[in-house]
């Protein structure tokens, strides 16, 4: 149980690993008031010296002060979450090359000049043999698949998958593809998509969330296909998409104020729940066991109140442009 996030904050030639049991799905907030205020948070977490790996580490972020580069990865709860994550750190990171480690743990260790593979055990990356594809039935699909057709023209289907599933699945998947019924229109962005053009021999591939293993191509079976991976790009696969399955557009401004209202809300003590689990009897008469590591909340250190106030200036900037277009 909980929601590890591991730190990297480079500076004057050496870097430094931090650790926090709880703060995942706060490491887009702890960076959004802009590099000094998240390194500074970062390390009043807890220095640590091994790595945590895809498995473990649900959110990350390396702050490379020396080449000016910010690495980051955390599940977003939308793709309007992802894309005004990405505009605000762009205002608060100015000078900064600021990129979504979509490669996961695999990204950051790259950077240092460890290889990608340093977390990842031989074989680490799942395959499997997929004997069926179903269309979802919904109209918030996790991924879009796309195929173009023999005749030229593009059938499009929305997926239950993850997007970096439909590449382990192998090219086996795209005979699968062909007899599936069209899926309803969408009505939210999914969380990335895959277009396969069997004639090019080309997959291409986009996500808001980590791909891990995306940059180890090719991947098992793929090995006479060319990868386009586009990033967090969906406009390549949105020109190729059906006239009557077009990607939908989400206004941002409700992600940006949500962005801001997080700026006001503590992370919950969740080692205190814990506390008290571990205090009751388990059943008959079994010791509850926790990691020590779970009862230490996460306690970022807050922004400045400039800090604070420079970045509420960029977020109703970006929310009054947001309303505008």
């Amino acid at each position: 149980m909980g929601e590890r996030a591991q730190y990297v904050v480079v500076e004057n030639g050496a870097w430094q690993r931090y650790y926090s049991h709880w703060a995942a799905s706060r490491v887009v907030d702890d960076l959004l008031p802009g590099p000094v205020a998240a390194t500074r948070c970062f390390r009043a977490n807890r220095e640590i010296d091994e790595w945590l790996d895809d498995v473990w580490c649900e959110g990350a972020a390396l702050v490379d002060h020396d080449r000016r580069i910010l690495l980051w990865f955390a599940f977003a709860d939308s793709w309007a979450d992802h894309i005004a994550a990405r505009a605000v750190l762009a205002r608060t990171w100015p000078g900064w090359d600021v990129r979504f480690a979509h490669d996961g743990m695999g990204d950051l260790t790259h950077h240092l000049g460890l290889g990608r593979d340093l977390t990842r055990a031989p074989g680490w990356f799942e395959t499997f043999e997929p004997t069926g594809f179903t269309a979802t039935e919904y109209t918030e699909p996790c991924a879009v698949a796309s195929l173009r057709l023999p005749d030229g023209s593009v059938r499009a289907w929305g997926s239950d998958w993850e997007p970096l599933a439909h590449l382990a699945g192998g090219p086996g998947l795209i005979d699968l593809l062909v007899p599936s019924p069209a899926s309803p229109a969408l009505t939210d962005m999914p969380y990335g998509g895959v277009h396969f053009d069997p004639r090019a021999r080309t997959v291409s591939l986009w996500a808001v969330q980590s791909v891990a293993g995306i940059h180890d191509w090719p991947l098992p079976g793929w090995e006479d296909w060319v990868l386009d991976f586009r990033g967090d790009d969906h406009t390549q696969q949105a020109a190729l998409l059906p006239a009557d399955f077009p990607f939908p557009q989400p206004p941002l401004a409700p992600a940006l104020r949500r962005l801001g209202n997080g700026l006001s809300t503590p992370p919950p003590d969740h080692g205190a729940l814990l506390a008290r689990a571990t205090a009751a009897p388990g059943p008959e008469g079994t010791v509850p066991v926790v990691n020590p590591a779970a009862l230490v909340p996460h306690e970022p250190a807050d922004p400045t109140p400039a800090e604070l106030a420079a970045l509420c200036t960029v977020l109703d900037a970006l929310v009054a442009e947001a309303e505008a277009d």
